[in-house]
């Protein structure tokens, strides 16, 4: 009888480190966004945005959008890499992951502990290191696709000269001073150069729109974004109301910031620009005002934001179009 006690509390340490290990991620995205890549670029929504010196890699694809997808014919860098990347990569993770997990319960359900059905792993360290492997080996397998593709849309492509001027020399995008770099164009896509008083504006909009989703003032949010990141910022604050939480944002600094693209298309202009920068990230218990458990403070991240405003406009007239996260 003891020996089955003790099996089947081993059972439960294991599946609750299990569950642990798979909320790891979610636990550590409080911010803005939920560490999420959502919105759009207009016609190059579906293209990755050029590598800069504050991004190296490729801006992960979009997970929400308004944008239509273009059709297979037409496909892109950022289309095969939302086709296959995003599935490959997160399918191929969550599948063997859930393989692992759901052998385990079977094991657990009949009777020989979370491990017993799992063959000859049999105990919670052997997981934890074929999830790691798992883990590594997927991401080597993703980051090879990601390169390859890059590499057959920019073959015979050379980015064009970072241009100067006073703003460089500013902290503290002076850091690493503001870049361009080629893309695919669309058709209906022509280059647009950016001043310094835009990239003030982006640093402005950077603390603004946080400070905003902070205070959950969605009317504020509403004035600096589009109407469809309004609406993801919306779903988000309501999911955190009724898990009775706030997400307290505070401190946001700009470490590093460089320019990606700017194009414009149609009646409106666009400007994606790679941000690394630290902030103060707690999500906290709305009644009592404590932070809740597992959620970090202090943080760093990089994120590539996109603006939108009417052909044409002044800097005060960007507008938050899209987040994504480095892939």
């Amino acid at each position: 009888m003891s020996r089955f006690f003790a099996l089947r509390r081993g059972s439960l340490i294991s599946l609750a480190l299990a569950a642990l290990l798979a909320l790891a991620p979610a636990m550590a995205e409080a911010r803005m966004g939920g560490g999420g890549s959502f919105g759009s670029r207009g016609s190059r929504s579906w293209s990755a945005p050029p590598s800069t010196r504050t991004m190296p890699g490729q801006a992960s694809p979009f997970e929400r959008s308004v944008a239509p997808r273009p059709s297979p014919g037409m496909a892109g860098p950022m289309s095969q890499q939302g086709a296959f990347g995003g599935s490959f990569g997160r399918g191929l993770l969550g599948g063997l992951a859930g393989g692992l997990l759901g052998a385990g319960l079977f094991g657990l359900l009949t009777g020989h502990g979370f491990l017993g059905g799992m063959g000859g792993f049999m105990s919670i360290i052997g997981l934890l290191l074929q999830i790691a492997l798992i883990v590594f080996l997927a991401r080597l397998a993703f980051n090879w696709w990601t390169r390859r593709n890059t590499a057959m849309a920019g073959a015979g492509q050379r980015p064009s000269p970072g241009f100067s001027s006073p703003f460089m020399a500013r902290a503290p995008f002076g850091a690493a001073g503001f870049g361009s770099g080629a893309s695919p164009q669309a058709a209906m896509a022509t280059p647009i150069k950016i001043a310094p008083e835009d990239f003030n504006a982006f640093e402005r909009l950077l603390g603004q729109t946080q400070a905003a989703y902070s205070r959950e003032d969605i009317g504020a949010l509403r004035g600096m974004s589009t109407p469809e990141m309004a609406s993801y910022f919306d779903d988000e604050l309501e999911q955190n109301r009724r898990k009775g939480l706030v997400n307290r944002v505070s401190d946001v600094k700009l470490l590093q910031g460089d320019l990606s693209e700017a194009w414009r298309e149609g009646v409106d202009e666009y400007a994606t620009v790679d941000m690394r920068f630290s902030l103060k990230d707690e999500m906290v218990d709305r009644a009592t005002g404590k932070p809740a458990p597992g959620w970090e403070g202090q943080s760093e991240t990089t994120e590539a934001w996109t603006f939108r405003r009417p052909a044409g406009a002044g800097p005060q007239e960007w507008k938050l179009s899209a987040i994504q996260q480095a892939a």
